[in-house]
């Protein structure tokens, strides 16, 4: 319990200084015009054990919110492709599972994150 709150610790220090990092203001993104990758990977605080080891029972909290992302498949690559999920240790093959392991109906399937990015296809099956 003690080093997950190291991990929230460190993610939202990490957070806030890439979020006070930004200089410019952009058109629409992957996530929309209100929000960025980063700011969406805050929200997915309750997955960082499940991203780092696919042996880790994921909580209800985290499928819920994978759920909301899911629906918007180029946002939820964004996501596990920022810099937040760097930061947080995530591993993203492992990150890529976790919409299957939350038995998602209506996960993305046969879409792919990034040309260096493992395949959804496989992954999300």
């Amino acid at each position: 319990m003690e080093a997950y709150t190291k991990v929230v610790c460190i993610l939202g220090l990490l957070i806030f200084v890439s979020i006070s990092d930004i200089h410019r203001v952009e058109g629409a993104g992957e996530c929309g015009r209100s929000t960025t990758p980063d700011n969406e990977a805050i929200k997915l605080i309750p997955c960082v054990s499940a991203a780092k080891d696919e042996n880790v029972k994921v909580t209800k909290n985290c499928c819920a919110q994978i759920e909301k992302l899911g629906k918007n498949p180029s946002c939820l690559c964004a996501v596990m492709l920022s810099n937040t999920a760097k930061m947080s240790g995530a591993d993203p093959k492992v990150a890529i599972t976790i919409p299957k392991r939350c038995n998602l109906a209506n996960r993305p399937v046969g879409y792919k994150c990034g040309p260096d990015f493992c395949s959804l296809h496989s992954s999300l099956r």
